[in-house]
């Protein structure tokens, strides 16, 4: 629960910056030098931008949680038992085998989207949080299909 507080609270911090953003873009518009006007424009841009990559994590936290919620609800969300270094840091050959064994799952199920959460969560165990992301992402796909 506290990452999804803290996450909604830097949320809110964004969302309260992005409309500073656009008010100084209407600022800079409003005095009709061109250059200004470009750059209020520039703003705008950049608060839209803004805005649609917040919405975007948002959507990914939000599917991830569905997901994990049903996993845990039927008893199928896999345990943190990797060992870990004395920093806390999940133990890089733990992760790689955890990684091997869930390679395994979804090559014996790709279509099913609980392999691939559990790929995700291996890959970011092993500190590779693009493909990470993009295991989740086809999770979704396949769950919300």
């Amino acid at each position: 629960m506290r990452a999804k507080s803290t996450a909604i609270l830097l949320g809110v911090i964004l969302a309260i910056y992005l409309v500073i953003t656009v008010g100084f873009g209407y600022a800079f518009v409003a005095t009709g030098d061109g250059l200004a006007i470009g750059i209020g424009i520039g703003l705008w841009v950049l608060a839209v931008l803004g805005a649609w990559i917040i919405w975007r994590e948002f959507e990914f936290g939000r599917h991830t949680q569905t997901m994990a919620y049903e996993l845990e609800q039927a008893g199928e969300l896999p345990p943190d038992i990797l060992a870990r270094t004395p920093g806390g840091r999940v133990d890089r050959e733990a992760a790689d085998a955890e990684f091997q064994r869930m390679r395994i799952l979804v090559d014996q199920n790709p279509d099913d989207w609980r392999p691939w959460f559990n790929l995700a969560t291996a890959y970011d165990a092993a500190g590779d949080r693009k493909r990470a992301r993009e295991a989740m992402r086809h999770a979704w796909d396949l769950y919300s299909a």
